[in-house]
């Protein structure tokens, strides 16, 4: 076999970064061209978590897909259920009451906050070599999470995949006390962020690590696809929730943060203001919560046989990390007939190859961080 060689100058390197680095933020391998400390090329290489899910929809009942697709972007598996069981109600015309709606709107803000805790704690933590303190913001937003994985647990019985979205409505009721309990934890968390941001902005180190770092420009991010807060940390101010509202988020009054420069301090202030938004999506929905059913029942007689008319149809919400969508072609059996996924931690992760360039090898840290890619929703 003939061996193949390296085109390097003698000044150049190769290095690998993951895919079992501490800071990777999942399973993934970054291959480092280097002159030095700086960086002339970086080229990601992903597929280490895949499932095949897609292919696997294939083989199960829509009803059975809804938690199966939970386990994509495991920091949000709201927003997975909530979108898959939205794709099949719009095509077979299945309506939602009122009230669910707005469970959906209160559990999907809820795992909003918790997966931007998670990233905000992690992401202080893989600075926090140089932050001298990340270790602590680490173990105060895991916390506050801890709130809410408390809250799941007792609207579920589950913690981490709370399996609460099916498709006409959702599964559990809240038992009494549960609207207090949320309440009072949003109330902790608003407190203690405030905190925790004055931790991060007063620390010269952080800043001197984020601001004008990894740089993403609106016409490069438009035309990677990139969407939510790393869009928005561009300055672009779209969000699916304002542009194509869905379940009630028509009726809420909230912000859409947007950044300036769209470096990683942009990104990162983006998604701080919007925990602070998601609060106030949350309060507005216990304020106006209907009485009323759960759920609706599809039109036959055995509740796991839902037969969508033969079409395609693709359906698209806002979930932590930006547009996830669903391509979705019935051929009118009770399982899909081909499924696709748009997830967003794909399209965002592209930027990184881009971002990089010109910066030091420990700016990609800081870098991949502020993209928030979880890699289930990557790989898929």
């Amino acid at each position: 076999m003939e061996e193949k060689t390296l085109d390097l100058t003698f000044d150049e390197m190769r290095v690998n970064m993951g895919p079992q680095h501490p800071a990777s933020h999942g399973v993934f391998r970054a291959q480092l061209l280097l002159e030095g400390e700086e960086i002339k090329q970086l080229t990601p290489h992903i597929g280490y978590l895949h499932r095949g899910v897609e292919k696997l929809a294939e083989s199960l009942t829509y009803v059975q897909n809804v938690p199966i697709m939970a386990r994509n972007d495991y920091l949000g598996p709201v927003a997975n259920e909530l979108v898959m069981s939205r794709v099949v109600e719009r095509l077979a015309n299945i309506p939602v009451p009122e009230r669910a709606q707005y469970l959906r709107v209160i559990a999907a803000e809820l795992h909003r906050i918790s997966s931007h805790l998670v990233w905000l704690g992690t992401f202080s933590l893989d600075l926090g070599g140089a932050l001298g303190g990340g270790s602590t913001i680490f173990l105060y937003t895991f916390e506050l999470r801890e709130k809410i994985l408390d809250v799941f647990e007792a609207w579920t019985g589950a913690r981490f995949h709370p399996n609460l979205v099916m498709i006409g409505g959702v599964r559990y009721e809240m038992p009494d006390g549960l609207d207090q309990q949320i309440l009072q934890a949003l109330d902790e968390i608003e407190s203690r962020m405030h905190e925790i941001m004055e931790m991060l902005e007063g620390n010269p180190v952080f800043m001197e690590r984020t601001r004008g770092v990894g740089i993403l420009s609106q016409e490069l991010a438009l035309s990677l696809g990139c969407s939510g807060p790393v869009l928005r940390g561009s300055g672009i101010a779209f969000d699916i929730r304002k542009a194509y509202p869905y379940e009630v988020y028509d009726r809420m009054e909230f912000e859409v943060p947007t950044g300036t420069v769209g470096d990683v301090y942009d990104r990162y202030s983006v998604r701080v203001r919007e925990i602070f938004e998601s609060i106030k999506i949350i309060r507005q929905a216990f304020q106006e919560l209907p009485s009323g059913p759960l759920g609706s029942r599809p039109p036959v007689k055995v509740p796991m046989a839902i037969r969508p008319p033969k079409g395609e149809i693709y359906e698209r919400i806002e979930s932590p990390r930006g547009e996830l969508g669903v391509y979705l072609v019935s051929d009118g059996s009770p399982k899909p007939y081909r499924l696709k996924l748009r997830s967003p931690s794909f399209s965002n992760l592209q930027a990184i190859q881009f971002l990089v360039v010109g910066h030091k090898v420990a700016d990609v840290v800081a870098i991949l961080g502020s993209l928030d890619p979880v890699f289930g929703d990557v790989d898929r």
